[in-house]
């Protein structure tokens, strides 16, 4: 039996932000002592604030355990004002660095910007600093850095790609990165959760990021504050790099931070990755009869591919209602769509194919590491054979920046994760998004086309 107050809490209403009201009047005491069951959100946060118990809408102070920043939200914004401040950095074996938006420099002022953050990264004796060698979302776990149960600070809005791995992450601004890097700690509201339960098995030619455009279009992107928790079959017989989808898209949600439970799979991507899983990787799970807001429940096996259209996410759509939309370029790039797996599912569609007259495919790998693998494997052969062009790894023309923006009145099929006006270019051009697989199939047909009858088995290099 819970105690009255422990009873109160558990039943009592939301205010306009659906937020829990605030314990006024009440013996906060009383619900330390309540084992009363936890979302994986309310433990992540527990153990980052000491072990304290928390619950939805405390605000809590948590020690930072990896903080991350990119060429863009990092040294060019933290330098001029460590100075103007007389402050240092606290701990440099916490940070990890990535240089990937202004990668390989197109004019002086970016040169400048990477000059800047490699000069910053040696005078302030930052090992992690990792230099043109692919998006930050994607070097975070290619090089182990991530472990289940820590809390991850990162200056960017796709940092809840991490909560893949069981990890704590969500995005903060240049001010509140300042403050972390020289203390160590940050604040932070612990979320009210939203269940998505994902049972079942997708159909070929269905991926992690189809199921997201659907989650756009029915959750909504104003989740505020709010901690996104996968589950499911489907998600528990998912690869790391589709749980990462789901992750990293908590952001076109809205949320605060995306969370899958470690398992097996996570374990072994971390030590194959020359990581460290933890003492307990298999621990941080939510108990039975966790307070979710509210549980959203998916039948993998009813989804088939979808798109959205412009100028957001939520404009989603099953592929079958944009058939013969003409593209004049196609994009596969992005901390989202461009891991090895991304690559080889648009492999499957192109293999044997050409893309179309009139209609430009870009490839833009996560990674260096990801093209040396596709390379390895043929699947880059097969991407080349079929005419596309092969770019940088960075985030490039997802982020607007670099090869590939697009001109006024342009339409763009992209594997990326938003598709808002003037993001990849001009504000005239329209920006689709869809799959790998969907991806493909319009740079094969010339318009938007569904992948599932164009599927065929990857060849591999001889």
């Amino acid at each position: 039996m819970l105690p009255d107050c422990a009873k109160w809490y558990k039943d009592r209403p939301f205010d306009q932000r659906g937020r829990h009201r605030p314990l006024v009047g009440l013996n906060r005491d009383c619900f330390d002592t309540v084992t009363a069951p936890q979302t994986l959100a309310q433990k992540l946060l527990s153990r980052a604030a000491g072990g304290a118990s928390v619950m939805p809408g405390d605000i809590v102070t948590v020690e930072v355990d990896l903080i991350m920043a990119h060429d863009s939200s990092g040294p060019r914004r933290w330098k001029p004002q460590l100075e103007q401040l007389g402050a240092r950095i606290k701990d440099p074996s916490r940070i990890v660095i990535v240089s990937d938006h202004y990668v390989p420099a197109v004019d002086a002022e970016s040169a400048a910007i990477l000059k800047l953050t490699r000069d910053f990264a040696h005078e302030n004796g930052i090992a992690r600093f990792h230099d043109m060698q692919g998006i930050c979302h994607a070097i975070l776990p290619e090089k182990g850095y991530l472990r289940p149960g820590i809390f991850v600070a990162g200056g960017d809005s796709h940092t809840p790609h991490a909560g893949a791995f069981g990890c704590y992450a969500a995005g903060f601004g240049a001010t509140d990165m300042l403050g972390i890097v020289v203390t160590g700690q940050t604040w932070t509201i612990v979320p009210q959760t939203i269940r998505v339960e994902i049972d079942g098995t997708l159909g070929d030619g269905v991926a992690a990021k189809d199921i997201m455009l659907v989650l756009c279009r029915e959750l909504g992107m104003d989740n505020a504050f709010k901690a996104i928790e996968f589950g499911g079959s489907c998600v528990r017989a998912m690869s790391m790099a589709e749980r990462m989808v789901l992750a990293n898209m908590t952001a076109e949600l809205g949320g605060e931070t995306g969370l899958i439970e470690p398992d097996a799979t996570t374990v072994a991507h971390i030590r194959a990755h020359g990581g460290d899983p933890g003492a307990d990787p298999l621990g941080w799970t939510a108990d039975p009869g966790a307070p979710y807001e509210r549980v959203v429940r998916l039948d993998a096996g009813t989804l088939e591919p979808h798109v959205a259209a412009p100028h957001s996410p939520a404009n989603s759509a099953p592929v079958s209602a944009h058939l013969g939309t003409k593209v004049d370029q196609a994009y596969i790039g992005a901390c989202v769509g461009a891991k090895l797996e991304d690559l080889q599912m648009a492999a499957r569609v192109l293999a044997g194919r050409k893309v179309a007259t009139g209609t430009r495919l870009l490839v833009a790998p996560s990674s260096s590491a990801t093209t040396a693998q596709a390379a390895a494997d043929g699947t880059l052969a097969v991407l080349m054979e079929a005419g596309a062009t092969l770019l940088p790894s960075g985030c490039g023309a997802c982020a607007g920046m670099g090869a590939g923006l697009l001109a006024d009145g342009e339409t763009c099929i992209s594997s990326t994760n938003r598709n808002f006006k003037g993001r990849m270019g001009h504000a005239g051009a329209s920006v689709y998004l869809g799959s790998p697989y969907t991806v493909a199939a319009a740079a094969v047909a010339g318009r938007i086309e569904d992948p599932r009858p164009l599927l065929q088995p990857l060849r591999r290099a001889a």
